[in-house]
């Protein structure tokens, strides 16, 4: 097969690649990094390159109009080299990474009454062994064992190679002082063997510090909290987006992804990136060493934990929609890449199904729904709508996919929530101008899930946009008008944003957002019908997700996404999937009862029939086709 030459204008040499290589890939030879938000899939059109001289084959166009053809542009992920080419990558488009700010960090209180020595698998014994001499000959882990068993009552203990080949070494530095740090399910189980994790030369003082971390892999976001195991105590919060983010911003394109060539270990390596980068930004703020971390609890949804794991993905999306492996077992931290200590616990927290995972199992026990007598509705609102309702004799469960829009993405002007963001925003009935509020003050950067929820709330009601979410450009304002997108509604003019550009939401992003909050609403409505429970009868509503914690009931319900019922009846929670994932890594008591939560719930396949789709089209209106519904609405719009 014959070779060509292909040369990027920001790449430092060439590359030679054979005969229908796709340019993603000659890319990726070249070290050029070209964003996939759609999985490769050409969808998105936002991999579009410049081919300046060469030839090549595209296999689609689409997102591609005939003057970008004409002009020489292509979609990297859909176009083969079939000669010697020479190509123009254009300015990839960045994400703001300012995750790390007090908007993302709250007050953790520890569990009551915790006490690590009943609470906690992960243990820290200091022993004394009697050193060897010619009339004592034991070998040093028969002693080593023997120790642990007299001195601590452990029968039986396991050690990997790497620790035996280390253990001879410590018990001499130590003068056969050691202290052993060791993990057991059950310390009072005379079956249970402990694991040893590490062995350390001398006693370690009482108080040092004893690490683990609490991590949360979300389809965006990827929280991490580092924690002081004897104490309880959260000592650092950080957040970063997941970089996976740039080879798919939904489950379904990365799932794609993996399948394809060496994706599932690229996406794999990614995410291990971020949570690395993550766990030494907080132990440096804690004055700690990721070696020093023995113990990492992982939540996340079940696509997220099976790229975590290089575990295959590509039946979740496939009918019937099964995972590999709900309920990994515990595995130490060298098979699974994370930069803790080599031997440390990587406990991954068990999900239910290919849409609801440990995310949903974790966020259940953080909000009490299991223990709760009434009739309760949680919602995990992210870039998956999982929802749960029950109460503590039943659970029943669905997911939907409402795609990135409430988290910033797939909105032109969206952005986490984080200084310089929108959060709120108000427009004047009759001058149609708008104010708004934004996080940390200054000049505004975009707009964040909260804001453009607010947004859409206040265009309808002052019929800025109808019901279907068409701009109205006909209105006596130049806030409306039509843009390269088509017709949108300008926030911030250039002068008044931190950005230097007009600050506008476009009908495409209005129509993301109507798919997102249609997708959330229909799954709720289909999952209680299911079960014969009217929503009049939901006695709470517990809300779930980073960014849930700040939407505004009032505005939530004119648009739709969530029901229209007292207020009093909504609790917003933050990242309930962090929290369970913390919880689990303080108490034994609570990691049994996610394993409990998740082998309790129903789950509802919302593909199985046409009653999801004909929710869903009917929610794609504001705030939907039947008022009735959503009766202070109705009596807003009248008035």
């Amino acid at each position: 097969m014959a070779e060509h030459t292909v040369t990027f204008d920001i790449a430092p040499e060439p590359v030679h690649v054979p005969t229908g290589t796709l340019i993603v890939e000659a890319a990726r030879l070249a070290g050029v990094d070209i964003q996939q938000p759609c999985g490769g899939q050409g969808r998105c059109g936002r991999c579009a390159v410049l081919i300046t001289e060469g030839t090549v084959r595209r296999r689609s166009t689409l997102r591609l109009s005939p003057e970008d053809i004409a002009a020489g542009y292509a979609l990297a992920c859909q176009t083969v080299v079939e000669g010697d080419v020479m190509i123009s990558v254009p300015p990839q488009e960045k994400i703001e990474r300012r995750l790390t700010t007090d908007r993302t960090a709250a007050e953790v209180t520890v569990p009551a009454g915790y006490d690590p020595a009943q609470a906690q698998t992960i243990r820290r014994i200091k022993l004394t062994l009697p050193p060897p001499s010619m009339s004592d000959q034991t070998d040093d882990w028969s002693r080593l064992q023997t120790a642990l068993r007299q001195q601590a009552g452990i029968t039986e203990t396991h050690a990997s190679l790497a620790l035996l080949r280390k253990m001879g070494p410590v018990l001499r530095a130590g003068d056969w002082q050691v202290t052993a740090i060791l993990d057991a399910e059950a310390w009072d189980c005379l079956e249970c063997p402990a694991r040893l994790i590490d062995l350390r030369p001398g006693h370690l003082p009482d108080d040092a510090p004893l690490w683990g971390v609490a991590v949360d892999i979300g389809t965006t976001t990827v929280t991490l909290w580092l924690v002081d195991l004897l104490t309880g105590e959260v000592r650092a919060q950080v957040a970063e987006y997941n970089g996976q983010i740039a080879r798919g911003e939904d489950v379904i394109s990365r799932i794609i992804y993996a399948s394809k060539n060496n994706g599932r270990e690229e996406l794999r390596n990614l995410v291990l990136e971020t949570i690395n980068a993550l766990l030494e930004t907080a132990c440096k703020r804690a004055q700690a060493d990721p070696q020093d971390v023995v113990k990492a609890t992982v939540s996340g949804n079940s696509t997220m934990m099976h790229l975590l794991l290089g575990i295959p993905a590509e039946s979740i999306r496939l009918t019937p929609f099964v995972t590999a492996i709900n309920h990994p077992p515990t595995l130490p931290a060298r098979e699974v890449g994370l930069a803790i200590h080599p031997e440390g616990t990587v406990d991954c927290l068990p999900g239910v199904a290919s849409y609801v995972g440990a995310d949903i199992t974790a966020g259940v026990l953080s909000s009490g729904l299991d223990d709760a007598e009434q009739v309760t509705l949680f919602m995990d609102v992210g870039t998956n709508g999982e929802t749960v309702l029950g109460n503590r004799e039943w659970l029943v469960t669905c997911a939907c996919s409402a795609g990135p829009a409430f988290e910033g993405g797939g909105v032109e002007a969206g952005m986490r929530a984080t200084k310089g963001a929108i959060e709120e925003v108000w427009i004047n009935g009759e001058t149609f101008e708008p104010t708004y509020r934004v996080i940390g003050g200054g000049k505004p950067r975009g707009l964040c899930g909260s804001g453009l929820i607010s947004l859409l709330a206040e265009m309808f009601l002052t019929g800025v946009v109808d019901k279907g979410g068409h701009i109205n450009a006909a209105l006596p304002t130049p806030r409306t008008r039509v843009g390269e997108r088509g017709p949108e509604y300008v926030i911030v003019w250039a002068g008044e944003s931190g950005t230097g550009h007009d600050i506008a939401i476009t009908h495409v992003d209005i129509d993301n957002l109507l798919r997102a909050k249609a997708a959330i609403y229909a799954g709720f409505t289909v999952l209680a019908e299911s079960v014969g429970v009217s929503l009049e009868s939901v006695e709470q509503v517990l809300i779930g997700g980073s960014f849930g914690k700040y939407i505004n009931v009032e505005k939530a319900v004119e648009i739709g996404l969530l029901p229209d019922m007292p207020w009093d009846r909504f609790q917003f929670l933050g990242n309930t999937s962090v929290r369970g994932a913390y919880l689990a890594l303080l108490d034994r008591e609570a990691r049994a009862r996610i394993k409990d939560i998740a082998a309790r719930m129903t789950y509802l396949e919302l593909s199985a029939d046409n009653t999801f789709f004909e929710a869903f089209t009917s929610a794609l209106f504001l705030p939907h086709t039947d008022l009735s519904r959503f009766p202070t609405v109705q009596a807003a719009i009248v008035s």
